[in-house]
């Protein structure tokens, strides 16, 4: 079986059309969260999301979106973000968002936004990895919040590896060695790669590649200017970062 696994789309439509090109009927969707926040068509977004996906888990700004649960601990443009978020969210797609759960954990692997059991919590580092990997037995966790395409592989010694990953790759999961896996961001990259980010893992071959897809920023960024948003979340998408 093939996944198709996406994170943190941030109300991006034209960045999540752009990816949903690049899947085939037979993938199963995964999603890890952050649906919505910073971008301009969280509807579309979260519509788009609950027909495709095979299961999706919340985010930190979903869960922001619903009842601005955890809004003190965003900067300035993602509270503004947020609040008008909240003002164009239906009703039905927030109730939708509020019926996900924080993790969901398959035979062979974990979903979780951030980080396992502190949900939104962030694995920036190597030493955040080895906090991530004690927390979990899972072999394989996916996780995506940072916005950066990479993975961490940790031995049966305990030796942690690292490599990024931000402008695609692949990798042989191999036999005994756990991993963490951040498929990036399709809707607001922040590893100085504007592409849109996301990943497929393939259980049968037990590979896992991510791939970069361009799309037409210029289109979001007129849209974030339309809607008033924080001008510094439309100028980002165009240095990914």
């Amino acid at each position: 079986m093939r996944y198709a696994i996406v994170s943190d789309i941030h109300g991006n439509i034209e960045a999540l059309r752009a990816v949903f090109e690049r899947l085939s009927e037979s993938d199963q969707l995964l999603c890890l969260g952050d649906v919505v926040g910073y971008g301009p068509n969280p509807n579309e977004c979260v519509e788009l999301v609950r027909a495709r996906a095979t299961a999706c888990i919340l985010g930190n700004h979903d869960v922001a979106a619903i009842d601005s649960y955890g809004v003190e601990f965003f900067n300035p443009a993602a509270r503004d973000a947020i609040a008008w978020t909240q003002t164009v969210l239906s009703g039905e797609n927030a109730a939708w968002l509020d019926g996900l759960a924080y993790e969901l954990r398959m035979p062979d692997f974990l979903m979780v936004h951030g980080a396992p059991v502190t949900y939104f919590s962030y694995i920036l580092d190597i030493e955040d990895a080895e906090r991530a990997f004690a927390a979990t037995d899972a072999p394989l966790v996916f996780v995506g919040h940072s916005h950066v395409a990479e993975w961490y592989g940790r031995a049966v010694d305990g030796q942690i590896t690292h490599a990024h990953v931000q402008r695609g790759g692949s990798l042989g999961l191999v036999e005994g060695v756990r991993y963490i896996v951040n498929v990036g961001s399709v809707g607001q990259p922040r590893d100085l790669n504007p592409d849109a980010s996301f990943a497929f893992y393939d259980s049968d071959s037990r590979t896992i590649s991510w791939e970069r897809t361009a799309y037409p920023i210029g289109l979001v960024q007129a849209k974030i200017e339309q809607a008033h948003l924080p001008q510094t979340l439309a100028k980002r998408l165009s240095a990914g970062r």
